[in-house]
């Protein structure tokens, strides 16, 4: 593969992209769009709705599930006539969860936050033109967004997406806006007149402020953080009630909150929290960042035309767009 393709890789988002590699290739991505339908484990859905989600030919999707279901990736269901998630397909995620432990650790520090702000807290990974919750956290008084582990939302319209659209380097950005225009049109036109303002604001602040985006009445901000156990941007993020948090006061009272969340999950994925597995992490108060509103510069570790940076020694992130 020439060097584009291995950026595009490394950020495990553009399947498509490797889709002229051949029809098998092609086949294996198409699977996984089917997977992708079942967000849950109850989820049940037949050809048709499969079909209509991931914008598949019924005929493509009914030769996909009946393989899928040989493989064990999924169950047929004679009496509803419709497929739900295999055990092949459980046991494959059950194997990925080996870090529960760390994601508890993020977790505890998403309810930090949760408790002293009014909203949904996030920690997301991408998946392709999504992002999606790992783990999250909210007040009980909390009100607005309710999202739960494994929800999916679009990059376009929320902050975590354009938080971390706005991190990667300036081409791989450019390509995940070309698929975009490819898959969902209406989701470039979104983002694409955002990003460069985004990634100029992200150098600057370390974070990103979307308001009114993927609702009139929610407001969010977020901030990317390299992850090295997924070898790209993850991004910890919040959304609140526009109506309690407009914009000023997001910058004000909430983006300091953030940015030391994000320092704080950006040294337990990197290794740094020297406490990750002892038991005193419960007490253990967030970090602060040297500079209010500001993230510490890094120095660049990964110079072989990777498609995203990370930082060795700062405990939190300054994204790069990559440009020299």
């Amino acid at each position: 593969m020439g060097r584009r393709s291995e950026r595009l890789s490394k950020q495990g988002m553009l399947a498509s992209d490797l889709a002229g590699e051949g029809d098998v290739i092609q086949v294996v991505s198409r699977a996984f769009d089917v997977l992708r339908c079942f967000e849950g484990h109850e989820a049940r859905l037949g050809n048709l709705e499969i079909s209509n989600r991931c914008g598949l030919p019924r005929s493509t999707v009914s030769r996909l599930t009946h393989t899928l279901t040989r493989m064990g990736q999924l169950v047929y269901l004679p009496h509803d006539q419709k497929y739900r998630i295999g055990p092949s397909a459980v046991a494959m995620s059950a194997s990925m969860m080996r870090g529960l432990q760390l994601r508890n650790l993020i977790r505890q520090r998403l309810q930090d936050v949760a408790e002293q702000l009014p909203g949904t807290v996030g920690f997301l990974i991408p998946d392709r033109s999504h992002m999606v919750y790992l783990e999250h956290a909210r007040a009980d008084n909390a009100l607005g967004l309710h999202e739960g582990t494994g929800t999916r939302i679009a990059i376009a319209s929320t902050a975590a997406g354009h938080a971390y659209a706005a991190a990667l380097d300036a081409d791989v950005g450019d390509a995940l806006l070309m698929e975009m225009e490819r898959e969902s049109p209406e989701s470039a036109k979104l983002l694409r007149p955002r990003i460069e303002d985004n990634r100029r604001f992200l150098r600057e602040h370390g974070y990103v402020v979307v308001c009114g985006l993927w609702s009139p009445h929610i407001n969010g901000l977020a901030v990317p953080v390299w992850s090295p156990q997924y070898q790209t941007f993850a991004v910890v993020t919040i959304g609140l009630l526009s109506a309690m948090y407009d914009e000023k006061r997001l910058h004000q009272e909430v983006a300091p909150r953030l940015l030391q969340l994000g320092a704080a999950v950006h040294g337990l994925l990197d290794g740094t929290d020297t406490d990750i597995f002892s038991n005193r992490i419960e007490n253990k108060p967030l970090p602060v960042t040297a500079q209010k509103n500001k993230i510490i510069k890094t120095e660049d570790t990964n110079e072989l035309e990777a498609g995203a940076r990370r930082s060795r020694a700062a405990p939190s992130l300054r994204a790069r767009d990559g440009r020299r």
